[in-house]
């Protein structure tokens, strides 16, 4: 899995939250935490991330395997 900056990680949180499609209040919760915590994600977090992104349909935009 390619590692990203902790800015690009940012910018999706930021996105997908703008978008506010279809997202819970625990996945409003982790994509906050992203936004303001650069410490790197588990492999979990990891794989929940790039499932948000993907159905925020921004994967096309390099999102995926973050």
């Amino acid at each position: 899995m390619a590692e990203h900056t902790f800015e690009k990680r940012r910018a999706l949180s930021l996105a997908i939250l703008t978008k506010g499609e279809r997202l819970t209040r625990k996945s409003g919760s982790f994509l906050g935490q992203l936004i303001v915590d650069p410490t790197p994600m588990t492999p979990a977090q990891t794989d929940w991330f790039n499932t948000l992104v993907e159905r925020a349909g921004l994967a096309s935009d390099g999102g995926a395997d973050v």
